[in-house]
């Protein structure tokens, strides 16, 4: 196939746009979206790019964004910078895959992967986050205790120690005057939520300590996410589809 100097140009300016703004929409850039959902070698060229710059370009309803693939340390995080931005200093392995754990609770509570959408509810407040991340935890090193001696039964986790997880959180202190130090459990979400919302994912107001999915978070669930299978080895590292059995 062959292409033209004005395809590479408009294919060039769009992913400039997408590595500045990381996403594109249509009712901002008319001109840009039009070019890349109309114009089958421009859109070609932009994923091509994409592709060398280990991203993917993927279109939810008008929006066009540029996604960053998991090793992509250059446009995205590395678990270093992760551990930086979500832990306390000096944070533990332990530290960041209890930090990963707890987003991926928040996940779990906002979509059920099931219906249209797959976003369950429209809120949750960020008290009774903590209260099930700390349910979730305390439940799961209770069973990895209770049956780690036996060598017969294989736990799924999905390499997560919960008993680490469980012993990470509890080294943590517990202030209720809301404090936003990584050293306490309050803190710890707290800053969670804060990137979370800087990355354009949640609405999180502090006031009246309630979270809220953005349609950016909706889309990406429902077309990249949330197939079921994905959604069911989520539930199951998380105990869920257990406790629904019993």
């Amino acid at each position: 196939m062959a292409y033209t100097i004005e395809d590479i140009k408009k294919s060039q300016e769009i992913f400039y746009y997408l590595l500045e703004h990381h996403e594109l929409r249509e009712e901002e850039e008319q001109i840009l979206y039009k070019a890349y959902t109309e114009e089958e070698n421009v859109q070609n060229i932009v994923k091509s790019q994409g592709e060398t710059a280990s991203c993917d370009i993927e279109r939810y309803g008008n929006i066009i964004y540029l996604i960053p693939r998991e090793n992509n340390n250059f446009l995205g995080y590395s678990k270093a910078e992760l551990k930086k931005e979500l832990c306390k200093s000096a944070g533990t392995n332990k530290d960041y895959y209890l930090s990963q754990f707890t987003i991926l609770t928040l996940l779990s509570e906002f979509f059920d992967g099931e219906g249209d959408s797959s976003r369950a509810r429209e809120y949750i407040r960020s008290g009774e986050l903590m209260n099930i991340l700390s349910e979730r935890l305390r439940e799961g090193a209770a069973y990895e205790e209770e049956h780690k001696e036996d060598n017969d039964e294989e736990i799924d986790t999905a390499g997560i120690s919960f008993l680490d997880l469980w012993h990470a959180y509890e080294a943590l202190k517990s202030d209720d005057r809301g404090s936003h130090a990584k050293t306490t459990k309050e803190g710890f979400i707290y800053n969670i939520l804060l990137f979370l919302q800087k990355q354009g994912l949640i609405e999180y107001v502090e006031r009246d300590e309630m979270i809220k999915t953005t349609r950016k978070l909706d889309s990406f669930m429902d077309w990249n996410l949330l197939n079921q299978n994905n959604y069911r080895r989520v539930k199951n590292v998380l105990g869920v589809i257990e406790n629904e059995q019993n």
